[in-house]
C-alpha cells in the first residue's frame, strides 16, 4: 500500500475523523486530507507522531519500502515485535528480544547464537547449518559492527548475573541451578494462573520484555520450571508442554 492508503486505513480502523486525527498530531484537517489524497506525505516529525499514535513503524506508514531486520539478531521485523526506546517510541533497528526500553539485551554474540539456533533448527536446517549461518550473519549487522560504541561496558550483563544469583539463592525445591537468562517478550510467556479463590490472573505485560529461562524439573516428569524477572520482580512457576496447566510457585518483589 501507499502512504495515503496506510493512513486512511489506520485512521478508519481507529474510528477517527480527519479532524480528530489532525488534532492528535497537531496539523490541520486539510493536511490529513492531502495525505489521504496522495498529494503530500507527512514530514519526519509528523511521521513520528503518527507512529506513536497508531503503534506502527514509520516504515509501515511509508508503505513498507524497506525490509527491516533486527540489527542484532537478523530477525525480520514486523511492527508487533519491534523494540522500544526508553520513551516508549519504536526503534526500527531492533526486535523486542534484543532491545527493550532503551537497553541492549545481548553483549555476547555466542550466547545470542545459542539462543537463536534453538529456534532455527528444523527438518531442512540442521543445528550445524544454523550455527554456521548465524556466525556468518551476525558480524555483518550494525549492532555487532558498532558494539564498542553501542555497548554498555557490561552493565546489563552484570545485572543479569545479579538476578541469577538472587534466583538461585531462593533454593526452590526441585529447580536446578539457573545459569543464564534470555530476553523473552511478555506475550509469549504471560501465562494465566488460578488463584486459591478460583480467580485467574496474569502478572505480565504482553508488550514488555523480560529476562527468563525454562528449566527441567529435578523431579522428572512432564513439568518444567519457568523463571521470569526484571528490575522489579522475580516470578517462578511450573507448567506442562507449551505452558499448559501453569502453577505459580513464587512471585517476589525485588
Amino acid at each position: 500500500m501507499n502512504t495515503k492508503d496506510v493512513i486512511y486505513e489506520l485512521r478508519t480502523k481507529a474510528g477517527m475523523s480527519q479532524d480528530e486525527l489532525a488534532e492528535k498530531v497537531f496539523v490541520t484537517r486539510q493536511a490529513v486530507s492531502r495525505w489521504e489524497n496522495g498529494e503530500t506525505v507527512p514530514n519526519t516529525e509528523t511521521l513520528k507522531r503518527l507512529s506513536d499514535l497508531f503503534n506502527v513503524s514509520i516504515n509501515t506508514l511509508l508503505g513498507s519500502p524497506q525490509k527491516l531486520i533486527c540489527q542484532c539478531c537478523g530477525m525480520p521485523l514486523e511492527d508487533e515485535i519491534i523494540g522500544r526506546n526508553q520513551d516508549g517510541s519504536l526503534n526500527e533497528q531492533y526486535c523486542k528480544w534484543c532491545y527493550a526500553d532503551g537497553t541492549y539485551t545481548y553483549s555476547d554474540m555466542d550466547e545470542l547464537i545459542d539462543v537463536c539456533v534453538k529456534h532455527m533448527v528444523n527438518e531442512n536446517f540442521t543445528e550445524e547449518q544454523a550455527r554456521a549461518y548465524m556466525k556468518q550473519k551476525l558480524p555483518q549487522l550494525d549492532y555487532w559492527k558498532r558494539y564498542e560504541e553501542l555497548g554498555d561496558n557490561g552493565e546489563f550483563e552484570a545485572f543479569k548475573q545479579q538476578l541469577i544469583g538472587e534466583i538461585n539463592a531462593l533454593s526452590i525445591e526441585g529447580m536446578p541451578e539457573l545459569k543464564s537468562l534470555n530476553a523473552l517478550v511478555g506475550s509469549f510467556v504471560n501465562l494465566e494462573y488460578r488463584l486459591p479463590g478460583g480467580q485467574k490472573v496474569k502478572f505480565l505485560d504482553d508488550g514488555a520484555t523480560y529476562l527468563g529461562n525454562q528449566l527441567e524439573s529435578e523431579f522428572g516428569g512432564d513439568r518444567c520450571f519457568g523463571v521470569l524477572a526484571n528490575m522489579d520482580f522475580i516470578l517462578v512457576c511450573t507448567y506442562e508442554t507449551e505452558g499448559a496447566n501453569p502453577e505459580l510457585v513464587l512471585y517476589k518483589k525485588r
